[in-house]
């Protein structure tokens, strides 16, 4: 087996592994359908803009949570804007945690909101080094000369 199809052949492991285990969902893959020969870094970019953008959102979260009296409508609306962004990309565990996120939030529990955004900050970093992996085995395909198997 040459390199090119040992690569895509890790690929599709990888990423139908992402599917499984509940990290992406059917999002991802009418992300990946708007790329084209045109904007062939159009995934990643969205991708980078999603994680540049949990960043902050992560950090109102952090700072909205440490305030003496916790608005919890702000906490929410955060929670949600942080849904939106992690379905739009298909990032399937980080939209669940975001929902349960904003249940917490109408119970107005603070240690358990608290909880939930290390719970989120976690789950983003595992998925942000899942992302870089998947990146990567792309750009390995690419560099050998290979094209990115579609998973239809």
């Amino acid at each position: 087996m040459d390199v090119v199809n040992l690569l895509q052949r890790q690929y599709i492991d990888y990423i139908t592994s992402l599917y499984r285990e509940g990290y992406l969902d059917d999002q991802f893959t009418q992300l990946q359908k708007l790329a084209d020969e045109s904007s062939p870094d159009f995934v990643d970019d969205i991708v980078t803009l999603f994680f540049q953008d949990s960043d902050k959102l992560i950090e109102n979260l952090a700072r909205a949570l440490e305030q003496h009296v916790v608005d919890f409508n702000q906490v929410s609306n955060h929670a949600h804007q942080l849904k939106g962004s992690s379905s739009s990309v298909g990032a399937n565990k980080v939209k669940n945690i975001c929902a349960m996120f904003r249940g917490y939030c109408e119970e107005k529990n603070r240690d358990v909101c608290v909880a939930c955004l290390q719970s989120l900050q976690q789950e983003i970093s595992v998925l942000k080094k899942k992302f870089e992996y998947l990146f990567k085995l792309e750009q390995d395909i690419l560099n050998n000369g290979g094209i990115i198997p579609t998973m239809d």
